[in-house]
């Protein structure tokens, strides 16, 4: 499994109504996180699981999701995470 269908699969518990990420990780190849092995990533989410909640709480929600990926595959993740009503 790809790191991205990895992430998609985790961040399934977040009920996302659009889920788009982009692998930047060819953008910073020499890079010490790619040298690594941890990726560059942009993600865009959204969800009604963020209604409520500020930019900051709604990072946490991703992070959790993503769990030890965040440790060893994902070395960035640029996020934008957005409520239907924000799109």
């Amino acid at each position: 499994m790809s790191v991205v269908e990895h992430m998609r699969e985790k961040l399934a518990a977040l009920e996302p109504q659009r889920l788009d990420i982009i692998d930047d990780s060819a953008k910073h190849a020499g890079h010490a996180g790619a040298r690594e092995g941890g990726g560059h990533y942009r993600l865009t989410i959204v969800s009604t699981r963020f209604a409520g909640s500020g930019t900051l709480q709604r990072h946490r929600l991703i992070y959790e999701a993503l769990g030890p990926m965040m440790r060893r595959e994902i070395h960035a993740l640029s996020i934008q995470a957005l409520t239907p009503d924000e799109t």
